[in-house]
């Protein structure tokens, strides 16, 4: 039997936000973004969002659009300098049902490994943190002279996330079966269909849905809830509105 390996999403499932969005509001901050931008752009999908009248992958999208604009021709070295003080004042809010679950798989001798839509750049910093085994975002690609391309390798959808773990596997000699794998979005949805101990943590709906429509999986799945200072463990038969 190989070893146990556990597959954490960091953006709503470890930490309470994105780290992508916390680096796009540090580049406004410091004017790399044009405060205006959000304002003409991004403001009218978060606000949409965050009335509940909007879906909160199209106000993400809209951040990932113009966060990737503004990165091309900047120094990866100055994204590092930035991502490590995002790390330092930020890289503490996160879930506390989540950050007991990686000291408790870290004690057991299980290997972690990050894997997060987020730019990689911020997903080692957060792997470094935490002291977990590996990781696996977003490739932002640079130049000969360091600077992003504007080129992205995606690690925000189901079928990458996939295709991470599988190398994975064969990298740390990892069995599925006794693997764990917590996510709260659709695109968690294949890590959670690949391992033998899956947990959504806050789930959205969509992934709430696929989890109830997939009859193995749906036998297999603990649902988490954190809000306020109350963790919920439920079935994925909770009805929901």
């Amino acid at each position: 039997m190989g070893n146990s390996g556990v597959f954490f999403d960091i953006d709503g499932t470890l930490y309470r936000d994105s780290l992508m969005i916390e680096h796009f509001k540090r580049l406004i901050k410091y004017e790399v973004i044009d405060p205006i931008t959000w304002h003409t752009v991004v403001r009218g999908a978060f606000h949409d969002w965050d009335m509940r009248q909007g879906n909160y992958d199209n106000y993400l999208a809209k951040v990932a659009e113009i966060y990737l604009q503004t990165m091309k021709g900047l120094n990866r070295n100055y994204m590092d300098f930035l991502s490590d003080q995002i790390i330092d004042s930020k890289g503490d809010r996160v879930y506390r049902f989540t950050r007991d679950r990686i000291n408790w798989h870290k004690a057991q001798g299980h290997i972690v490994i990050f894997i997060s839509g987020s730019p990689d750049y911020l997903v080692s910093k957060m792997a470094q943190k935490y002291e977990v085994a590996d990781y696996r975002g977003t490739e932002y690609k640079t130049d000969e002279s360091n600077n992003f391309t504007g080129e992205i390798v995606q690690m925000w959808d189901s079928d990458s996330k996939h295709v991470a773990i599988m190398e994975f596997v064969e990298k740390y000699d990892i069995d599925l079966q006794s693997s764990y794998a917590y996510g709260d979005t659709i695109g968690d949805y294949s890590m959670l269909k690949l391992v033998g101990n899956p947990v959504a943590i806050n789930p959205t709906k969509e992934l709430l849905q696929n989890i109830r429509n997939d009859e193995e999986l749906r036998k297999r799945a603990i649902i988490i809830v954190e809000r306020k200072d109350v963790i919920y463990k439920l079935t994925a038969d909770i009805e929901f509105l």
